[in-house]
């Protein structure tokens, strides 16, 4: 498990430790909280272009990078709490991606580059 998952797993079990909810409630909750974290991305897009008319120039963009790392920890807090083989979970499912999304698109431009000589 690399470093990230372990920290990941801490995170995870903090959060289990500290609620009394059933893990159904508990993981419920947990999935929700990605949505909270995407709202917060949004609100920092709107600030780092200055589009609400009462704050301005409330964020930056770097605000908007911590935004989003906040909804991938949170996501991978909710795989965890899901799954306590969340990292392998996230292995094979990645794997599926680079087939699906990288080998074939990689494949294809080979293919028209050969068609093209």
């Amino acid at each position: 498990m690399t470093e990230t998952w372990q920290t990941i797993a801490r995170l995870a079990g903090r959060l289990e430790d500290h609620s009394t909810l059933p893990r159904e409630q508990r993981i419920l909750l947990q999935l929700l909280k990605i949505q909270e974290e995407a709202g917060e991305v949004a609100e920092a897009v709107i600030g780092a272009m200055g589009q609400n008319p009462r704050k301005g120039h409330s964020h930056t963009w770097e605000d908007v990078e911590a935004e989003v790392c906040d909804v991938i920890v949170s996501g991978m807090v909710a795989l965890t709490r899901m799954n306590p083989e969340a990292a392998t979970v996230f292995a094979r499912h990645m794997e599926g991606i680079v087939a699906r999304d990288l080998d074939k698109a990689e494949s294809a431009a080979k293919a028209e580059g050969a068609d093209a000589r």
